[in-house]
């Protein structure tokens, strides 16, 4: 019992002493001499500068309400004012719990406010405390936008000094998230009132006014058109990007220039082939990859890279012979520290935890050069241990490394040379069935359609695939919510089903469920009713499958038929239908099903006489069919479908303009004859 009340006042003396020294110096603050208040709050500003500890327990002991008071009341000295900002300031370059505190007591609006004084000294410390508190992570960006008079004032502060100008425009690079942001900024003038500060002769604004300016161009073409036009002292603006890409230039600012060019390249305000681009933003990019930069700037120049070349075969050959780029990024799992950094116990450390970035980084460079090219696909697959990293890669923890390495895979699973060699060997398909266990969608995504490739070289010998529970796995994402997943599970069965055997066939059929095959039928996205309209193609493609298919589903195949070809549909979807009727034309038992349905009938002779000659031939098809020779019944056939008027139409149909409608007319009209 006695060790219980020993206990209690022990903890309280620590924390008195803890906060003793640190009480005096909020209890200044509320000292009636506005004299002795100021030289508190410079006491306490001498006393915060790089100690932690003090800060925290200044924000504890609420110094943080009574700046602010101080600061917002116009009885205060302007110097007093001053001060308490510097001091807020300061606080705010703790730690991220400081800033919490600070926006918790509402200091934003506070600044804010402050900025309407007209005395410059007081101003460039609210601006930089604003600054620290924004550029923070925990800050919610929103809050610049939340009065709209704040984004006009801070343009028109941009003239006053170098610091509004460096502190203004680390602002707007920080809170420009959003497409809402980049129109609120551009439409109050963000490209005329910065664009004078890249020639700046403060390197510090030059490189904020640069990054407003990669910010502002991110996926905008309002803002890349724009910038295309805009002059800075005579010159374009894209050649003063240019200028900045200069070898003797810091990284940081070659870097972030090369990016305002990528930026606005993707908008289409800039060519693929123009020589800004071709010339010197893609070999400055490739610069940034070499084993000599550090971590950060060979993450983001493999990233801008890729993102720069994506849509483009060209760049992404041009990029494959620049500096040896694809070795250069088997660095990127070997060395995640740069050469220069080696000695720096600090650095490597930090480099060994962010390695995965730089993986991560590769992957996504490797997926956008090999998206076209079958000779690039090839380099980079021979590249020392490519495959077993993409392997190991996807099952890394990170989500980002294993949506980066599925990526790539996806990439070179487009090459059937590749999907025939290394993916074979390396057996990759299991890794990626694992992936698609229980992944977030954009994971699920890329990793089904690399799996709809993968199974097009499927044949019948590759069992181990089809034993995995491929098929259940599939069936189970086209009852998904997302089109994509629906789209890419039917795609892999329609790819599976192709001149598959029986027992596959079945399997198939048995898994999905005639019920949520059906139900893709009438999706109301075409590309899966493409894709399941193709997979029962697959389905009834030789005689006796078409039979056995047609015999146990026939009434609802023939149901499904009859609605798409009623129904308002693309050419597309109802010439597949009718290759679908075409192939059960072609089945020995399975043609009844046709013969003895006449609205069916009467849809083919429709169809025959239809503007688009696809569907002609389509139709024409299902005739010919119908009544060739050499099969059982085909003369009841030929004279029920004569006296229907098929004859009259075949005749017509044999001085078509289209030569192969003509044939394919000619060739069943022999079937009478013969």
């Amino acid at each position: 019992m006695m060790a219980c009340l020993l206990e209690a006042p022990l903890r309280i003396s620590v924390l008195s002493e803890v906060t003793a020294t640190s009480r005096h110096y909020v209890d200044r603050l509320f000292d009636p001499d506005p004299q002795n208040v100021l030289q508190g709050v410079i006491d306490m500003k001498n006393a915060v500068i790089g100690n932690n500890k003090q800060k925290a327990n200044l924000i504890v002991l609420g110094a943080v309400p009574r700046l602010l008071y101080l600061l917002q009341q116009s009885s205060s000295s302007l110097e007093l004012r001053t001060e308490c900002a510097v001091v807020l300031g300061s606080l705010a370059m703790g730690t991220e719990n400081n800033i919490k505190s600070l926006v918790d007591c509402h200091i934003i609006p506070a600044l804010l406010q402050g900025l309407l004084c007209s005395d410059l000294i007081f101003i460039e410390a609210c601006l930089r405390c604003l600054r620290t508190v924004f550029i923070s992570p925990v800050t919610p960006v929103q809050l610049l936008y939340t009065d709209p008079t704040v984004i006009p004032h801070l343009m028109s502060l941009l003239s006053r000094s170098q610091h509004t100008q460096e502190y203004i425009t680390q602002i707007f690079a920080h809170c420009c998230k959003t497409p809402e942001h980049q129109t609120v900024l551009f439409n109050h003038g963000a490209i005329q009132n910065i664009a004078p500060l890249l020639i700046s002769p403060s390197y510090k604004v030059r490189m904020q006014a640069l990054k407003c300016f990669s910010v502002l161009a991110y996926e905008n073409a309002q803002v890349s058109m724009t910038l295309v036009n805009v002059l800075v002292d005579g010159e374009q603006l894209s050649q003063v990007f240019v200028r900045m890409m200069q070898r003797d230039k810091p990284i940081e600012m070659q870097l972030t220039a090369a990016k305002c060019l990528t930026y606005m390249c993707r908008a289409g305000a800039i060519r693929t082939d123009d020589n800004c681009i071709v010339l010197k933003t893609l070999p400055c990019l490739v610069r940034m990859c070499s084993k000599e930069r550090l971590l950060e700037e060979r993450v983001e120049g493999a990233e801008t890279l890729a993102y720069l070349m994506e849509p483009d075969v060209e760049l992404q050959r041009i990029a494959s012979v620049t500096d040896h780029l694809v070795s250069m990024l088997a660095d990127y799992f070997k060395y995640p520290s740069s050469v220069s950094a080696i000695t720096d116990i600090k650095r490597l450390d930090h480099d060994l935890k962010h390695a995965h970035e730089l993986r991560q980084a590769a992957f996504k460079l490797y997926a956008s050069l090999g998206s076209n090219d079958e000779d690039i696909r090839k380099k980079i697959t021979e590249t020392e241990n490519m495959m077993d990293r993409i392997v190991s890669g996807l099952s890394e923890s990170s989500i980002k490394v294993r949506l980066a390495a599925v990526r790539c895979l996806h990439s070179l699973s487009r090459s059937v040379q590749q999907l025939r060699t290394s993916f074979h060997d390396h057996a990759v398909w299991k890794p990626l069935m694992k992936l698609l266990q229980n992944a977030p969608d954009e994971v699920l995504v890329m990793a089904s359609s690399t799996l709809c490739n993968l199974l097009l070289e499927f044949s019948p010998s590759k069992e181990p695939i089809l034993e995995s529970g491929v098929i259940e796995l599939l069936c189970s994402l086209t009852q998904s919510d997302s089109p994509a997943l629906r789209v890419n599970g039917i795609w892999a069965l329609m790819n599976m089903a192709f001149q598959a055997d029986q027992k596959v066939k079945v399997e198939i059929v048995r898994a999905l469920g005639t019920e949520q095959l059906f139900r893709l039928l009438s999706d109301p996205d075409t590309n899966v009713l493409m894709k399941t309209l193709g997979l029962l193609r697959n389905l009834l493609s030789t005689r006796p499958h078409i039979d056995q298919i047609m015999s146990s589903h026939g009434k609802q195949i023939m149901q499904a038929v009859t609605l798409i070809l009623e129904g308002e549909h693309s050419i597309e979807v109802k010439e597949q239908t009718l290759c679908i009727l075409a192939n059960i034309a072609d089945g020995n038992t399975a043609k009844e099903l046709i013969m003895t349905n006449d609205d069916m009938l009467q849809k083919i002779k429709y169809y025959m006489g239809h503007s688009n000659v696809k569907l002609q031939l389509a139709a024409t098809f299902c005739i010919s069919n119908l009544i060739w020779n050499e099969e059982d019944g085909s003369q009841e056939r030929q004279d029920k479908l004569r006296e229907m008027g098929f004859v009259d139409i075949l005749h017509k149909l044999t001085q078509a303009s289209d030569p192969n409608l003509c044939d394919r007319a000619k060739t069943a009209m022999q079937q009478y004859l013969a």
